[in-house]
C-alpha cells in the first residue's frame, strides 16, 4: 500500500477545518454558520423591504429587536461553545467567504468582496427555480430518492 502526500498550502485553507476552533464544540460551529448565515439573509431582507416602504414602524421595530436577539444568543453559544464568532465565517478560496466582513455589504449595493451570503440574498431579491434529482445512500446504496422542485424567492408565490 502506498500513501500520496499532498503538501500542504496555508493559503488555502480546508474548506471547515479550522485547527484553531475548539475541537470539542462538535458540529456547533457549523450549526452556528448556518443560523448565522440565515440571520443575515433575514437582516438583508428586512433592509430591503425597509427601503421600499413595505414595513410598517411596528414591523420594523419588531424585526430589529428579533434579529438582535438572535444576534445576542448566537454571540452566547458561541462563548458557550469556545468558538470565536469570526470562526463562523468560512474561507472559500477563489469565491470569497461565506459571510462578508463587517460593514462590506448593504442589500441592493454591489459588495467590496465577494461572499454566498450576497449571491444567496441576491437569488432571493430575484427570484429562482431549481428543479432535479437527488439520490442519497450509504455504502453504495441509494436509500432515499427525492424529486425536487424549489422555488426560490423573497417575493410571495
Amino acid at each position: 500500500m502506498t500513501l500520496a502526500c499532498t503538501p500542504y498550502d496555508s493559503d488555502n485553507q480546508a474548506l471547515l477545518t479550522r485547527p484553531e476552533s475548539n475541537s470539542q464544540a462538535g458540529l456547533a460551529p457549523l450549526l452556528l454558520t448556518v443560523v448565522e448565515l440565515v440571520r443575515q439573509l433575514l437582516e438583508a431582507q428586512i433592509i430591503r423591504r425597509m427601503e421600499k416602504g413595505v414595513l410598517s414602524e411596528s414591523d420594523l421595530d419588531r424585526a430589529a429587536e428579533s434579529i438582535q436577539k438572535l444576534q445576542e444568543q448566537v454571540l452566547h453559544l458561541c462563548e458557550i461553545f469556545e468558538v470565536e464568532p469570526e470562526e463562523l465565517n468560512v474561507h472559500l478560496g477563489e469565491f470569497g467567504t461565506l459571510l462578508p466582513e463587517a460593514g462590506s455589504y448593504y442589500p441592493g449595493k454591489e459588495g467590496v468582496k465577494p461572499s454566498v451570503l450576497e449571491l444567496v440574498d441576491r437569488l432571493l431579491n430575484t427570484g429562482v427555480v431549481v428543479e432535479g434529482n437527488v439520490d442519497l445512500g450509504l455504502a453504495q446504496l441509494d436509500l432515499i430518492h427525492l424529486k425536487l422542485r424549489l422555488v426560490l424567492t423573497s417575493q410571495p408565490v
